[in-house]
């Protein structure tokens, strides 16, 4: 299993938008991929998981991938949350 921890960077939190980006790229990935927000994980291949969560900007959130291909999710991931502005290490 690989994870990494972002601090969320938009004034919106995790809205509508950057999670569909984060679910597009979690999901073309074999591996398990999951979404840790305080005590709550969920699936980051499910937009209304995802969602549940009402993640807000400043909150930090872990995203860990787990299976064949676990480093590869990994890497796209967190170029995409950086690419669109999702987040912060």
């Amino acid at each position: 299993m690989v994870e990494k921890q972002y601090k969320i960077a938009g004034e919106e939190g995790l809205h509508a938008r950057p999670a569909s980006v984060l679910v597009g790229a979690a999901s073309s990935f074999q591996s398990d991929v999951s979404l840790q927000h305080k005590e709550k994980k969920v699936n980051l291949k499910s937009i209304l998981g995802v969602m549940s969560l009402g993640i807000k900007s400043g909150e930090t959130v872990t995203i860990s991938a787990d299976g064949a291909d676990e480093q590869e999710a990994i890497d796209r991931i967190d170029e995409v949350v950086k690419s669109e502005g999702i987040g912060t290490e």
